[in-house]
Order: structure tokens, then C-alpha cells, then sequence
């Protein structure tokens, strides 16, 4: 066990300088030490807290309750207020828990929103895409057709999958076929 760290005490008994122990996380200082006894510390009384090595004189109270839209983290004990956290889908800016941003289509998140911070997005690159709202979903690849033995029709963009085709020859028959007809 390590010991208390110390503090100079003036006693006016004696008119020495001595050196008490400090009073630990979750006490308070009810006595300074003499001579002839240690330092008192007793228990912070319900709702209050301390959380370091000290010499005060008495504890800090626990904030009574979270704010709107906030949940409890961690509940008030002896040696810690209470923590409370932005609910769900929310995080904290200065006073208030705000709605995690949406990425609109064609940009993704490349960080999901926490209780502390705020989505972020980025614009889809080169080969993704995304075609939807969400606080959520990254860009998603383009599907690659030939993978599929199908044909790409239309290429995708930011915000639209690349269109495939069903089997080869059946495509190029109708783009032959179509082009003979008459019109």
C-alpha cells in the first residue's frame, strides 16, 4: 500500500509545524493530526464526493441530475460525480446533445457519431456510392458486372450503383436485333 501524501499543519497546541497524511478520495478532513494522534478523515455523507488525495474540510456535492436528452454513464459514489452522456443518436456541442449529422446521397460516414462527437462524412470517391440519407451508412463499391458474367449498361456515380445486364449474348441479340428493325 502506498503511502498518504503529507501536508505542513501548523499546531497551535505545541507551535510545531508537522506533517500530516492527506485525507483519501471518497473522505473528508475532520481532524488535523497533533502530536499525538494522526490525521481524521471520515466518509463524504451520501451525494457528495471526492476524488483526489486532500485537506478539505468537507465534499463536493453530485450534480443532481443529467440534462435533457442525457442518460447516466456512471452514477455519483463517494469517490466521483455523476457522469451523464447525450442518449442515442445525440452528442454533446458546449451545453446541448444535438442529432448526429446525416450524410446526404453520395457522400458516406467515415466516422460514426458518438456521445462526444458528430458524424463524420466524405464524398464517395471514384468507384462508390451512396443513395442515401443516413447518420450511418459508408459509400458502398460499385457493383462490378463482369464479376457476375453480366454487362455494365449504365455506369454508376456518387450517388448510383453501376445498372448490369443479364446474360451476354441474350443483350448483344437484342442490340442487333433492335438495330435492324424497322423503324
Amino acid at each position: 500500500e502506498t503511502l498518504p501524501p503529507k501536508y505542513l499543519h501548523y499546531d497551535p497546541e505545541t507551535g510545531h509545524q508537522l506533517l500530516c497524511d492527506k485525507c483519501a478520495p471518497g473522505t473528508y478532513l475532520k481532524q488535523h493530526c497533533t502530536v499525538r494522534r494522526k490525521t481524521l478523515c471520515v466518509p463524504c455523507p451520501d451525494h457528495s464526493y471526492t476524488d483526489s488525495w486532500h485537506t478539505s474540510d468537507e465534499c463536493v456535492y453530485c450534480s443532481p441530475v443529467c440534462k435533457e436528452l442525457q442518460s447516466v454513464k456512471q452514477e455519483c459514489n463517494r469517490t466521483h460525480n455523476r457522469v451523464c452522456e447525450c442518449e442515442e443518436g445525440r452528442y454533446l456541442e458546449i451545453e446541448f446533445c444535438l442529432k448526429h449529422r446525416s450524410c446526404p446521397p453520395g457522400s458516406g460516414v467515415v466516422q460514426a457519431g458518438t456521445p462526444e462527437r458528430n458524424t463524420v462524412c466524405k464524398k464517395c470517391p471514384d468507384g462508390f456510392f451512396s443513395g442515401e440519407t443516413s447518420s450511418k451508412a459508408p459509400c458502398i463499391k460499385h457493383t462490378n458486372c463482369s464479376t457476375f458474367g453480366l454487362l455494365l449498361i449504365q455506369k454508376g456515380n456518387a450517388t448510383h450503383d453501376n445498372v448490369c445486364s443479364g446474360n451476354r449474348e441474350a443483350t448483344q441479340k437484342c442490340g442487333i436485333a433492335s438495330s435492324v428493325l424497322p423503324r
